[in-house]
């Protein structure tokens, strides 16, 4: 990574912060949507507009995600794993990006490879990747749920391993807003695409219909005896006999959820890397809050720490300055964000 370019930019940006600133779902094909009404006093998680159809915006209100099925072409999808194999082989270097590693295998003496990588994070600066935020047929639907201004605030294409046995490749059931310091949450959506067929053997995700309804709960490192990785938060408390899907996604089927809506993974049990690629939309009519003194201040100091060892800059940056530093704008007009 291109740290010294990274940290200019950061401090490009931080120049600027004196101005006003239930068993398994497999979801069905959605081609000939019919239109929903042009109002609909019951919906505040979606936009009126002729995208989805009733049917489906009903869907999304009363569960909280909504999987669109071979949104993302083959093509695209192979291009997006050969740059990710790049990546990994460090044969490209876009500054900002931060590629993570199992905890169990963090010290392993493998070449760098896919074997190796888990995560490449903050891929906002690899114009090949990046693409993927650009994708008209994903912004179509991502402007269901955020409007017209729309900015990609968080990237990652995640590469779960094969469970060293530790039962460190799953993820503990969270929130994302936990990780967010802009609002409306109702104007923040994810988008998270499959790369190859995915379910329970290789750890699908795991959703709680209905729980973006509630509020942000408080997250924490949960107590795994086989390690937890990087900032791999999780909630705290939540009801266990709340109803659990898991989402039976085939190469190139999307879903997208809301930043409160409870959900995680499960362990990789098979032998292969099961792969998706994500972002994290907002609208850019957003706006920043402080966290000081929330539930997110613990998250807030530990990204904090990592971006002023990534970047060496040490002065009064905070959560939402590293959030300015990732943010992109995708279609419409940079208001807030």
């Amino acid at each position: 990574m291109d740290g010294a370019r990274a940290a200019s930019r950061l401090r490009v940006v931080l120049g600027h912060l004196g101005c006003p600133s239930a068993g398994a779902v497999i979801a069905h094909p959605t081609s000939g949507a019919v239109p929903s009404a042009s109002f609909h006093p019951q919906f505040q998680y979606t936009r009126d507009n002729n995208v989805l159809s009733l049917e489906q915006r009903k869907f999304y209100e009363e569960n909280g995600f909504l999987v669109i099925k071979n949104l993302v072409s083959d093509a695209d999808i192979e291009r997006f794993r050969s740059e990710f194999e790049r990546l990994c082989r460090q044969e490209v270097k876009p500054p900002g990006l931060m590629l993570m590693k199992d905890v169990t295998i963090a010290k392993s003496k493998y070449a760098p490879s896919e074997k190796v990588i888990t995560k490449a994070q903050d891929f906002q600066e690899d114009e090949e990747l990046f693409r993927y935020c650009t994708l008209p047929q994903i912004l179509k639907y991502v402007e269901c749920f955020t409007g017209p201004n729309i900015m990609a605030m968080h990237t990652m294409l995640i590469n779960k391993p094969p469970d060293s046995g530790k039962k460190t490749s799953r993820h503990p059931l969270h929130q994302d807003l936990h990780y967010f310091p802009f609002r409306p949450s109702n104007s923040i959506v994810c988008a998270w695409t499959a790369m190859e067929h995915i379910d329970r053997n290789n750890g699908c995700l795991v959703v709680l219909p209905g729980t973006h309804k509630g509020t942000l709960k408080p997250h924490d490192y949960p107590k795994w005896e086989g390690g937890v990785n990087i900032m791999f938060h999780g909630i705290q408390d939540y009801d266990e006999n709340n109803a659990r899907v898991h989402l039976v996604m085939e190469k190139g089927d999307t879903v997208f959820f809301h930043p409160l809506l409870i959900h995680g993974s499960g362990q990789n049990r098979t032998q292969g890397f099961r792969k998706a690629i994500s972002c994290h939309f907002a609208s850019a009519d957003c706006h920043y809050i402080d966290v000081k003194g929330t539930s997110q201040e613990n998250i807030e100091n530990e990204i904090v720490s990592l971006a002023e060892k990534l970047y060496g800059v040490k002065e009064g940056v905070s959560l939402k300055d590293v959030w300015r530093f990732r943010g992109r704008l995708v279609k419409g007009q940079r208001v807030n964000l």
